[in-house]
């Protein structure tokens, strides 16, 4: 059985990734530690349910208000920007700056790092940004858009954190930082958890054709991280987010 003090350290992990990845108000840790940093990661897919669920409130709220779809979609997306604060797509951004500019690894952790935005990175986020909008404003449905935006903003989470399975982190310092540089494969498992009640929104075939894409995409991008720069950074982790939610979404239309 779990104690009351795993129960309230396993609480303030979960704090921690909130503080983490979103700009919501999060009390202090009286008894923070570096072992708890390093393990806030396991909650990422959960603090992306939070985020999904505030987002599609958001989106439910805009429809109700000015019943056109596109304006919900917007006003549901600014949402989830100002939740989050930018911060994965500030790493795809970043992103494409870094691996559009640079042709030796050095060059391209060097650009990444630059607080700057970039060509690249300025096309880059205009367009994933704009297919973000197209996507979730051609769904067929409220209940398939909250279904979209609830596993794009889980499953996106979920598989950006398996980077932590198997690549090298090769930067250890920037606002990018992870909270970890790696992670145990039975708690990459655990952190998927909350996608198991998403099940019931989603139709077979188009949760096949998001898995087969998703992994293709995983495993691609980890083929192309370990020849581009020999591991992850942070930003990179971002970007994996980004396409992966983008994914979701397209699988979704299908």
């Amino acid at each position: 059985m779990i104690s009351r003090q795993q129960c309230r350290y396993e609480w303030q992990v979960f704090l921690l990734a909130v503080g983490f990845l979103t700009r919501l108000p999060v009390p202090a840790d009286p008894d923070f530690s570096e072992t708890k940093l390093n393990s806030a990661s396991r909650y990422f897919p959960l603090v992306g349910l939070l985020v999904g669920v505030l987002a599609a409130t958001f989106y439910g709220v805009a429809l109700a208000l000015f019943a056109n779809v596109l304006i919900a979609v917007l006003l549901s997306m600014i949402a989830s920007i100002l939740i989050t604060g930018s911060f994965h797509e500030d790493g795809f951004a970043d992103s494409c700056d870094g691996f559009g500019g640079g042709w030796r690894s050095e060059d391209v952790l060097r650009i990444m790092k630059d607080s700057r935005i970039g060509t690249y990175g300025t096309v880059g986020l205009a367009l994933i940004l704009a297919l973000k909008a197209a996507s979730l404003a051609a769904m067929p449905s409220t209940f398939v858009v909250v279904a979209a935006l609830l596993w794009g903003h889980v499953f996106s989470r979920w598989i950006s954190t398996s980077y932590l399975l198997d690549l090298n982190y090769v930067r250890g310092e920037g606002k990018s930082k992870p909270l970890a540089t790696m992670m145990p494969l039975k708690h990459w498992l655990y952190s998927g958890l909350p996608l198991l009640p998403l099940l019931m929104l989603v139709d077979l075939y188009s949760l096949m054709v998001l898995v087969v894409i998703a992994l293709a995409f995983r495993w691609a991008f980890a083929v192309y991280l370990r020849r581009r720069i020999g591991g992850y950074t942070g930003d990179a982790l971002g970007a994996a987010q980004q396409v992966v939610e983008i994914i979701v979404y397209l699988a979704f239309l299908l």
